[in-house]
C-alpha cells in the first residue's frame, strides 16, 4: 500500500512525495513575459519536498507569441524566456525540488490586445468564445479567432517541441503539456467545438490526430521519461462545451497515446476549481488503460488525497489554489494542520503581496 508522502517515480525524474503543486496562472512575469526574481522566489518557497511538494508542475508558459491569452503570462521561445526560467529553476533545484513546465497555447481564449500586431487568436474554428481574459483594461470578452489552416498545424506542433527543448535547456526536470480546461488541444477534441471537415476533424480518431502529433514530437524531442500532459475529460472551462461522447473520446486518446508511455497524464476530475461530479465520467476506466503514473485533480483534501494513493486511484494527487496560500501545503497535510486561505483579490497580477508574502508555520 503506498502512502502519500512516499517516493514516486514519474519516468525519468524521481520525486520525493507525491504531493504535486498543479499549475497555476498568477500574471506575474516581467517585460517580455520573462520569469524573474520575484518568480524564482515563489517557486522556491514551494520546492523543499520535506515541506512543500514532490514535483511542481509551473505555470502555463505559451509556446508562442501567438499562443498568449493572459497578461503578463510567461513565455517558452525565447532566449530570454529560457535565462529566466533558469532562475526558477535554479532556486527550485537549490532547496532539492523538482520542477516540470507546462506548456500551453491558449488558442482562441485570447484578446488581440495581447497578441503580436493585434493578429487574431488562432483555433480549430472560428467560432468566438463565450468567454472572457484578463488584459491591460481587466477582464474582457475574448476577440473571435480565426481557424488554422491544415498547412499551418504542423507549425504549431514544432512550437511545442522548440517549447520542450528550451525548457530542459532551462533547467527543467521535464514539461506537462496543457490539454485541458478548453484551450487548444481540446479546442481539436471536442466535437462541440470542433466541426472541422480535414483530417483534424470529423471522427474521433481525427479530432484526437493534434494531440497525438504533438505528443509524439515532444516526445522525440526531450525524450518521453521527461514528458507529461494534462487532460480534464468533462470540464466545461472557457465554453468548450461537452463532447457528445466523452468516455469513448478519453478512452481512445489514453489508448493512442499509451504506446508513447510517457512520465504521466495528470487528470482533472469534473469541473476545474469545481463542483467534482459536474458530469458523469468513469476515471478509473480511463486509469486502467493508462501504462504509467496517473494524477489526479480537483478538489482533493487531505483524507481524499491519502485514500486515493493508498487505494491505487492515483500514483499521486496535485493540489492547486491550495499551495497559494501554503508554501508549505505538503508538511500541512503530512502533519494534519490547518490550510490556509487565498485572497482571491490578489490571484492574478501585482507583485509580492498575494505572491511570496504568504507565511509557513513555525519551524
Amino acid at each position: 500500500m503506498s502512502n502519500l508522502f512516499d517516493p514516486l517515480q514519474l519516468g525519468d525524474i524521481a520525486i520525493a512525495n507525491r504531493v504535486v503543486m498543479a499549475p497555476l496562472t498568477r500574471d506575474r512575469a516581467a517585460a517580455g513575459r520573462t520569469p524573474y526574481a520575484l518568480n524564482a522566489e515563489y517557486y522556491a518557497q514551494r520546492a523543499d519536498p520535506r515541506t512543500g511538494a514532490g514535483l511542481i508542475i509551473s505555470e502555463g508558459t505559451q509556446v508562442d507569441a501567438l499562443g498568449q491569452g493572459y497578461l503578463d503570462t510567461p513565455g517558452m521561445y525565447s532566449p530570454e524566456q529560457r535565462a529566466g526560467w533558469k532562475l526558477v529553476t535554479d532556486a527550485v533545484h537549490a532547496k532539492g525540488g523538482k520542477i516540470v513546465a507546462q506548456i500551453w497555447h491558449v488558442g482562441r481564449i485570447s484578446h488581440t490586445s495581447l497578441l503580436p500586431e493585434g493578429q487574431a487568436p488562432v483555433s480549430s474554428v472560428a467560432r468566438v468564445a463565450k468567454s472572457k481574459t484578463f488584459t491591460q483594461a481587466g477582464f474582457e470578452p475574448v476577440s473571435a479567432p480565426r481557424a488554422l489552416a491544415t498547412d499551418e498545424i504542423p507549425g504549431v506542433i514544432a512550437q511545442f517541441r522548440r517549447a520542450a527543448r528550451l525548457a530542459i535547456d532551462a533547467g527543467f526536470d521535464g514539461i506537462e503539456v496543457h490539454g485541458a480546461n478548453g484551450y487548444l488541444v481540446e479546442q481539436f477534441l471536442r466535437d462541440s467545438l470542433n466541426d472541422r471537415t480535414d483530417g483534424y476533424g470529423g471522427s474521433i480518431e481525427n479530432r484526437a490526430r493534434f494531440l497525438v502529433e504533438l505528443m509524439t514530437a515532444v516526445c522525440e524531442e526531450i525524450g518521453p521519461g521527461r514528458v507529461g500532459l494534462r487532460l480534464s475529460p468533462v470540464t466545461p472551462a472557457n465554453d468548450i462545451g461537452q463532447d457528445s461522447d466523452p468516455q469513448a473520446l478519453f478512452e481512445h486518446v489514453v489508448r493512442a497515446l499509451a504506446p508513447l508511455k510517457f512520465a504521466f497524464i495528470e487528470v482533472v476530475e469534473g469541473s476545474t476549481g469545481g463542483p467534482r461530479d459536474f458530469a458523469p465520467f468513469d476515471y478509473a476506466a480511463l486509469r486502467k488503460l493508462w501504462p504509467t503514473a496517473w494524477i489526479v485533480n480537483n478538489g482533493y483534501d487531505r483524507a481524499m488525497a491519502l485514500a486515493a494513493v493508498a487505494t491505487g486511484q492515483a500514483d499521486a494527487v496535485s493540489f492547486g489554489k491550495a499551495f497559494i496560500a501554503n508554501p508549505d501545503l505538503g508538511r500541512r497535510l503530512r502533519e494534519d494542520r490547518e490550510i490556509a486561505v487565498i485572497d482571491p483579490k490578489t490571484l492574478y497580477g501585482g507583485g509580492a503581496e498575494g505572491y511570496t508574502d504568504y507565511p509557513a508555520l513555525p519551524a
